[in-house]
């Protein structure tokens, strides 16, 4: 059996049928729905401007985002804007008739695009070589792993605020997978903050291939290609360009985009996709403690897929990173506890749990937009419906799918209420938001090209607008 007609046994009758009905209700609704969350937005700028004002304890400038207010264009400008207008007025006809190969190779191009033009409204050096430079980030470290067993080894001595020589936010807030990156691009000649920002950028933006990859595995051709464009023209760019966790983005969607592969045995070799898949996963986990939340994912696409044949070589590939650091000397637990400790040492100690349970949805949907958000409204009300068909296996692609996105969703309430989440989430929850970006695809065609323009100009406006720091 090929490839292709592998993969034609999951896809579902719908997946070149008609888009979603435009009832006047249903176009009421997903109203309703984003209007609700410009609101929540609002109230949580409006709230977070009284309680910052007052005793200062949220440690943002610009509440609910950390962002000060600096209205500004740069060389990035008309760029941005390039991008923008080409992929509202020619990304949905493209997606819908590209050969697929090209397709995927057009949309990394395109969000690499996107995110590379919004990262230089800033300009070369402020956006782009000195982000990763400053004086909370990894680069300011690379010196101390010149020898990098004795660094692992003695990693979770500096974690804590007050021993000598305690690491940098960024380094002390992660397992030191994220430092090695780029410890070992300094290794290949590859060393300072132009070459770290674009690792980033450039490997950001395969998030989008990642994520389409897994849609057509997953829920079929035709409502991948419908979601291309919303996750091409994504607003959490702003926040990709650059960042490490952009990087973090793109390596937890490939491990559930193998994974995908491999449970849908669309993979040449299902079994090697499932071992990739693992090995992916457990770097993740050794590039921010927080991305465990991505197993939400992987098991998702288990239960959408109707198979555990993959968790054996998944597994088995999810302890190779794990082993080799343990046997190295860093022991990942003993360093998380550490971080909790260093957390309520910090701002993440003063920052009220009460405004940031809900704040930081409101920072998610200045990350995912308002078109998430309508699609997200579709999402809810199909679950149930496609709860109840899981058993039986007769979800359609469009309920495989509202479920994927709801399981993204489950890991970012997860990360939320466990209060290790409060403010800089716009940038933090990257990994997660990229997987609501595909929601959108439930939204009818009439209005398509709106929505791709409000995400963008959202985007547009949040960057021009606002000194964001990341």
């Amino acid at each position: 059996m090929t490839t292709e007609e592998r993969s034609d046994r999951i896809r579902p009758p719908e997946e070149t049928g008609p888009a979603p009905a435009d009832g006047s209700a249903d176009r009421r609704a997903d109203l309703t729905a984003a209007a609700a969350g410009a609101l929540l937005v609002a109230v949580a700028i409006a709230v977070g401007w009284v309680i910052q004002e007052g005793d200062g304890s949220l440690q943002v400038h610009w509440p609910p985002l950390l962002a000060s207010w600096d209205p500004h264009v740069g060389p990035g400008t008309p760029a941005a804007v390039a991008v923008a207008v080409a992929v509202v007025a020619h990304g949905p006809q493209l997606a819908a008739r590209l050969p697929w190969r090209r397709l995927l190779l057009t949309c990394w191009t395109g969000s690499v695009a996107w995110i590379l033009s919004l990262a230089l409204i800033e300009g070369w050096y402020r956006g782009i070589a000195r982000r990763l430079t400053t004086k909370h980030e990894y680069l300011r470290v690379i010196d101390r792993f010149d020898d990098i067993g004795a660094a692992l080894r003695g990693f979770t001595d500096h974690i804590v605020i007050g021993p000598p020589g305690n690491w940098p936010a960024h380094v002390a807030g992660h397992p030191p997978g994220a430092t090695l990156t780029f410890v070992g691009l300094d290794r290949v000649g590859l060393g300072g903050g132009a070459w770290a920002g674009m690792w980033c950028i450039v490997l950001g933006g395969s998030a989008a291939v990642a994520v389409m990859v897994a849609l057509r595995a997953l829920t079929g051709e035709h409502l991948a290609r419908r979601a291309a464009p919303f996750l091409v023209l994504a607003p959490f760019a702003v926040w990709t360009g650059t960042s490490a966790d952009g990087y973090f983005a793109a390596v937890a969607a490939w491990s559930v985009a193998l994974l995908a592969l491999a449970a849908t045995r669309t993979a040449r070799h299902p079994a090697a996709a499932a071992l990739g898949s693992g090995l992916l996963f457990g770097f993740t986990c050794y590039l921010s403690y927080g991305l465990t939340l991505i197993a939400v994912l992987a098991a998702a696409v288990l239960v959408l897929a109707r198979t555990a044949r993959p968790l054996g070589p998944f597994l088995l590939g999810a302890l190779v990173v794990p082993v080799a650091f343990t046997l190295a000397g860093f022991h990942w637990w003993e360093a998380y506890h550490l971080l909790v400790e260093r957390y309520y040492q910090g701002a993440g100690g003063t920052r009220p749990y009460s405004y940031w349970v809900w704040a930081n949805l409101a920072c998610t949907t200045l990350a995912a937009g308002l078109a998430t958000v309508a699609g997200l409204r579709r999402a809810a009300v199909s679950a149930p419906a496609a709860v109840r068909a899981l058993r039986p296996g007769t979800t359609t692609a469009s309920q495989r799918l509202a479920l994927l996105t709801l399981a993204a969703l489950l890991a970012i309430a997860a990360a939320d209420l466990s209060g290790m989440s409060k403010a800089e989430t716009e940038r933090i929850w990257q990994p997660f938001v990229v997987w609501l970006m595909p929601v959108a695809a439930l939204l009818p065609d009439i209005g398509t090209r709106r929505r791709l323009a409000a995400q963008a100009v959202l985007a547009l406006l949040v960057n021009h607008l606002l000194w964001t720091g990341w």
